[in-house]
């Protein structure tokens, strides 16, 4: 099919230009396994001619190859294009596709129904305007079903468009349609969704796709195709909105030009107009307005420019540009929700890497607050989130970052989280608010710092991590390294694990979430000591290398050591000084570290000591590298 065939009346030319002048509105498609949304995305293509004669072609002997009845097309075919997901007949990755009518352009996005891929329904919705949830009109209301609906709401989409598909497979029963529509409804409300529009629909057959089904007589409202073309837009929404750009890249072609350039957020920009600089707070003017088009007098949401201002203003990559009189956003601690998209659990305490616009700084999850249960919404007790659970956490973040929360400004609402050790994305959220001690909780400078006391007490502060399990030896050798450190004159002190359980972490058990938190205070006391000029020795087993990594994160270049007590298990089992060992063979003490718990030795200590290293010649080694440093 030729463009000229499907607009005869137009040239080439006047076809582009026509499509340019229509707005764009991107929606996904979402729901449980085999509900349809491939079908349903398919047959839209089809439907409105988006279909090229080779891929129809195609189409039609993929459909023979699979064994569709008669000359039947299954539509589906057109959007998954992995091999795997033909195979298997289910959809993996998302799969954009663009199709337009005479009133809009669209972008779908087709996303994955089974749950192990629900962090790619997230990013398919990221983006999106309108969801379309399709539901099996046999099955009902499935968990899937809610659960990509509450992620859809928390991605900030307020119209969905609910089609009950398969109604030719329940014999097109109003009944049915009209019970599994109030239902959903029921629940979505709850979630603050604008509008729903109920639509019962046979992708398979086409009925009420693009026209009016002869099948369902008692359906008086509008096709799925004409609801997608009445359906309001985000961009339009955000132009009504303050202006906000965040800097993504710092342009300096030459010595005499320096501009910022980024995708506009929210909001108008035009030269002249006053902008305030976040999160410096500085104020100045627009110069000029930059774009692939030349010089601009004013921007919109969505346009990517470079501006260059009046003053000489020290902004970075990540700085928020905004509207002076109504700025964005400064603060270090949120309340969030986070969608957990990794295997391995999430705890609080346990510190991530996090990015939100173009800034990416450290973050830890303060606390969880609440767990959300998918099917009823009730709030749930946890200590840990697994993978693709969602939850209401406190986040503290390394610096202060610029936002706005999500439901004003997506961009600016957003955010990633990063495993520090594998770099790979094991979290997305969005930022709720603001928690109000962030803004009151000011750091006090004295004029007595760290490098005064270091001077004092004539040393360099260090913390010496000891790691190892337990009766490998490691509060034998911090004690005998004090004993020489005190002949030498050098001020320390040893915080041993044991010691601390009976005070400052009194409280906290040995299940893996007390033990990051257990490292957690006893690494900031840790950093308090060094800053007060000592020489600190812990001694804990912290078995946990991402816990052991965000203690080491928290002290300057050279000021943390990290040294392994490498003792195999069966001779720390058989020194077993305190019999505890004997104790959790028995079953006596749960989650014991190289028994029922696992212990994950350093990957690149600064220092490893054998087992079979004597007292002596670990002390003089360690006091000699004490002595360098």
């Amino acid at each position: 099919m030729s463009i000229e065939n499907q607009k005869p009346n137009l040239t080439l030319d006047g076809y582009i230009k026509s499509q340019e002048r229509k707005s764009l509105l991107r929606f996904i498609t979402c729901g449980s396994v085999d509900d349809g949304k491939s079908t349903l995305i398919g047959r839209l293509l089809y439907d409105s001619k988006a279909i090229f004669d080779d891929q129809l072609s195609a189409l039609t002997a993929d459909s023979k190859k699979l064994g569709t009845q008669g000359d039947a097309l299954d539509f589906a075919l057109l959007v998954d294009g992995l091999a795997a997901e033909r195979e298997q007949g289910i959809t993996i990755d998302v799969a954009y596709r663009f199709f337009s009518t005479e009133k809009r352009k669209f972008i779908v996005a087709d996303t994955p129904g089974h749950e192990q891929y629900t962090r790619n329904m997230v990013t398919g919705a990221s983006t999106a305007d309108l969801a379309v949830v399709l539901i099996d009109a046999q099955k009902g209301v499935l968990t899937q079903t809610r659960r990509h609906t509450y992620l859809a709401s928390l991605m900030g989409i307020k119209h969905i468009i609910l089609a009950i598909n398969k109604m030719d497979l329940v014999e097109y029963d109003q009944a049915i349609f009209q019970r599994i529509a109030d239902e959903y409804c029921q629940f979505a409300k709850q979630l603050g969704i604008e509008a729903i529009y109920p639509i019962p629909i046979s992708a398979f057959c086409g009925d009420n796709i693009t026209s009016i089904s002869q099948s369902m007589p008692w359906y008086k409202n509008q096709t799925i195709i004409e609801t997608l073309e009445n359906a309001p837009i985000n961009q339009e929404l955000a132009l009504a909105r303050p202006f906000r750009i965040s800097v993504q890249w710092v342009n300096r072609p030459r010595q005499d030009f320096r501009g910022f350039a980024g995708i506009i957020a929210s909001g108008a920009i035009q030269k002249g107009q006053s902008i305030k600089v976040l999160p410096s707070g500085q104020e100045t003017t627009i110069k000029a307005i930059m774009s692939f088009d030349g010089e601009l007098d004013q921007a919109i949401t969505g346009q990517a420019v470079t501006l260059t201002l009046q003053d000489e203003v020290d902004i970075s990559r990540g700085d928020v540009l905004s509207e002076a009189k109504n700025p964005a956003q400064v603060a270090d601690q949120f309340q969030t929700h986070i969608i957990w998209m990794d295997d391995e659990p999430l705890f609080s305490g346990r510190q991530y890497l996090l990015k939100i616009g173009s800034i990416t700084t450290t973050a830890s999850i303060t606390s969880i607050k609440h767990q959300i249960n998918i099917n009823t919404l009730e709030k749930l007790s946890t200590s840990k989130l697994e993978l693709n659970d969602i939850a209401v956490c406190n986040i503290q973040t390394g610096k202060n970052i610029v936002f706005e929360s999500y439901a004003e400004n997506p961009p600016l609402g957003s955010f990633i989280l990063i495993d520090r050790i594998s770099n790979k994305t094991v979290g997305a959220g969005t930022i709720d608010f603001a928690l109000r001690r962030a803004g009151n909780i000011q750091a006090q400078f004295f004029q007595i710092d760290k490098k005064t006391r270091a001077e004092i007490n004539q040393q360099k502060p260090l913390c010496l991590w000891f790691t190892g399990l337990s009766g490998s030896g490691k509060s034998t050798i911090a004690n005998a390294l004090e004993i020489e450190l005190s002949k030498m004159g050098k001020r320390t002190y040893i915080l041993d694990g044991d010691n601390i359980r009976h005070g400052l972490c009194g409280d906290l058990g040995f299940t893996e979430s007390d033990r990051i938190e257990n490292i957690r205070r006893v690494s900031e006391v840790a950093k308090l000591m060094v800053d007060a000029g000592l020489i600190v020795m812990v001694t804990l087993i912290s078995p946990y290398r991402k816990d052991r990594e965000m203690a080491k994160a928290k002290f300057d270049e050279g000021e943390f050591i990290d040294i392994f007590i490498d003792t195999p298990l069966q001779e720390c089992e058989k020194r077993d000084p305190k019999g505890l060992y004997k104790k959790a063979r028995r079953g006596e003490i749960k989650n014991f570290t190289g028994i029922d718990s696992a212990y994950e030795k350093p990957e690149n200590p600064k220092i490893t000591i054998a087992s079979s290293t004597s007292l002596n010649e670990t002390i003089i080694h360690l006091t000699r590298l004490i002595a360098d440093h």
